[in-house]
């Protein structure tokens, strides 16, 4: 997940979209399980490589990483525009990538914004929604965290068009991507307290309302706050 991503996540929880009732979830008990691991390994592993990380991190260093990869991730954003004939966000999207490897050395700096060119969030998941394939139940994967049947299936094609094997050779294509995940688990730490009640619900909540905010291009479908006749803007 990109820190833009997790902006979205938190703004979706405040804005009256997050925590609405969750659709159904027939593969709930061995999703729970699967929670179950994936939070163990969390707190006794990776949350604390988390923490050291931040801790010896300086802000502008961890920001430039997080610039680097979401970089990086904006060329699977890109290929996945073109598949899904979003052209004018593949056209600012491809703006995006040129501003930031050249002008923002590498990626490491996020120049593109500021140019008016912010990153948009497309993956293969996505593509696939986008022609009619449905989301599919909702899915817990191992080390991966929260999915649906869609994302799940679009994490290899994704893979496949990030281009991290091309600037990293074999093996530091592993060590980039172990960074990559500390550096993502180092940018949620803040957003722990935000939990309430039981995770596993609360999570899904979360997840499941930013999943379709995203394949909708962000245009909400159901509101109960703007069914009452509010405002969005005012929110």
């Amino acid at each position: 997940m990109k820190l833009h991503s997790l902006v979205l996540t938190l703004s979706l929880c405040f804005t009256g979209v997050g925590l609405a009732e969750s659709p159904e979830d027939p593969w709930e008990s061995f999703n729970r399980k699967v929670f179950t691991f994936n939070d163990t390994l969390d707190y006794y592993f990776l949350k604390p490589v988390a923490k050291g990380y931040q801790a010896v991190t300086p802000d502008v260093v961890d920001t430039a990483v997080t610039n680097f990869f979401g970089n990086l991730g904006d060329v699977v954003s890109l290929v996945n525009s073109l598949l899904q004939f979003k052209f004018h966000d593949a056209v600012s999207t491809a703006g995006r990538i040129t501003f930031n490897t050249t002008f923002g050395l590498g990626g490491l700096f996020d120049v593109s914004t500021g140019f008016g060119l912010p990153a948009k969030d497309e993956d293969f998941g996505q593509t696939l929604n986008h022609w009619g394939v449905p989301q599919g139940n909702y899915l817990v994967l191992p080390l991966l965290g929260p999915s649906t049947v869609s994302a799940a299936v679009g994490i290899v094609p994704d893979r496949m068009i990030n281009p991290l094997d091309v600037v990293f050779e074999n093996p530091d294509n592993y060590y980039a991507l172990s960074v990559q995940l500390v550096d993502i688990r180092a940018d949620l730490l803040a957003a722990e307290n935000l939990a309430q009640g039981d995770r596993y619900t609360f999570l899904r909540s979360v997840y499941l309302q930013r999943r379709d905010f995203l394949i909708n291009d962000g245009k909400i479908k159901s509101d109960p706050f703007l069914d009452e006749g509010e405002d969005f803007d005012d929110f």
